[in-house]
């Protein structure tokens, strides 16, 4: 049966390591609670009544978990509201999304090669571009795997 003094704990526990990562922690909080919840979606009021926090608080955190592609906002019919859900794919969605991220960051330290140009720190920004285009590269084949993997289910 389930535990919801372990479940909170288990959300806030969660939510504090993921903030501690540089994830936002109010966005951690939602993002868990969904994950935790029975229900497939809560609305804003919802959230904010589980988490006890004001609905402020939850609407800056899910225009930000549906930017990064870990939720989905699904209108309620004739109502203003919407629901939250965690998206079926959140996890390969949110990495294939943020693995543009390693792009830019290689072409910006390419960038920095150049402008240093054989100096001492050049040997630092060129370890730093290797470094984020290998992590390109793999991120993708490991999001290819996932795939294949979970087409074979």
């Amino acid at each position: 049966m389930r535990d919801d003094q372990a479940v909170a704990q288990f959300v806030e526990s969660a939510a504090a390591t993921f903030a501690e990562w540089g994830f936002p922690r109010m966005a951690a909080r939602v993002l868990l609670t969904l994950m935790a919840s029975d229900e497939p979606a809560l609305s804003a009021a919802e959230l904010a009544e589980r988490l006890e926090v004001s609905p402020p608080a939850i609407s800056g955190a899910v225009r930000y978990l549906v930017q990064v592609g870990l939720l989905e906002r699904r209108p309620v019919p004739g109502s203003r509201r919407d629901l939250y859900q965690i998206r079926d794919d959140a996890w390969y969605t949110s990495s294939a999304t943020t693995g543009s991220v390693y792009k830019v960051l290689g072409d910006l330290a390419d960038d920095g090669v150049r402008a240093l140009d054989g100096s001492p720190a050049s040997a630092r920004v060129t370890e730093m571009r290797d470094f984020f285009r290998f992590v390109q590269v793999e991120i993708a084949g490991i999001l290819d795997k996932w795939r294949e993997l979970q087409k074979a289910k």
